[in-house]
């Protein structure tokens, strides 16, 4: 997945307190559409270091933390540890070069992931295979921002556009909304987020 040489160096010192109170915006925003999955599998793609899915861990079952980054995993196989957190696993793996066809799950949380992707629909598809009938994956992102230029990551997303774009692979009640705004949270400018729910 995309800069995960750049996550690599940063995991030891990646929870700062900014990125704390994003994902407790993000998991929040997230429980809002969780329902009755106490049974269910859930799947933190892009975990990082396991931020918003550790704080959604008890609405579910079991959860997966999936990221391309060995450190990363590292720091949550610590948390894990350190707090004998049940009924968790852990995956360091790249969607985007590789498949994995036994992975299955009810919910897929992605936060501030998607705008690391190159080729979104591609793995956007690769996820709609991984959920079951019925599942959810649930986005959250940042709006598009034309203030900001970068080479490593998308300057965010139109709900509408990407609504359409997950409705050609088959994604089906999508709906979305923005749900926080904050001052200089992307890349040094001020955005908003918002969150994406969709089902297979």
């Amino acid at each position: 997945m995309g800069n995960t040489d750049k996550f690599e160096t940063i995991a030891n010192i990646y929870d700062t307190s900014e990125r704390i109170q994003i994902a407790k915006v993000s998991s929040d925003a997230i429980r809002e559409y969780v329902v009755d999955a106490k049974d269910k599998h859930a799947i933190d793609f892009g975990c990082g270091t396991g931020l918003v899915g550790m704080n959604l861990l008890n609405e579910f079952n079991s959860m997966l933390f999936l990221d391309t980054s060995p450190n990363m995993i590292n720091q949550i196989k610590q948390k894990i540890s350190d707090f004998n957190i049940p009924n968790v696993d852990t995956l360091c793996f790249d969607f985007e070069k590789e498949g994995l066809s036994d992975l299955h799950a009810d919910y897929i949380i992605m936060a501030q992931v998607l705008l690391h992707i190159k080729d979104v629909e591609f793995v956007l598809s690769k996820l709609f295979d991984v959920l079951n009938e019925g599942g959810h994956l649930l986005i959250v992102d940042f709006n598009k921002n034309e203030e900001i230029v970068s080479d490593i990551v998308h300057n965010g997303f139109n709900q509408d556009d990407l609504a359409d774009m997950m409705a050609k692979i088959g994604y089906r009640d999508i709906q979305s909304k923005t749900f926080y705004h904050g001052s200089k949270i992307f890349m040094g400018q001020d955005a908003s987020m918002f969150i994406l729910d969709s089902q297979r």
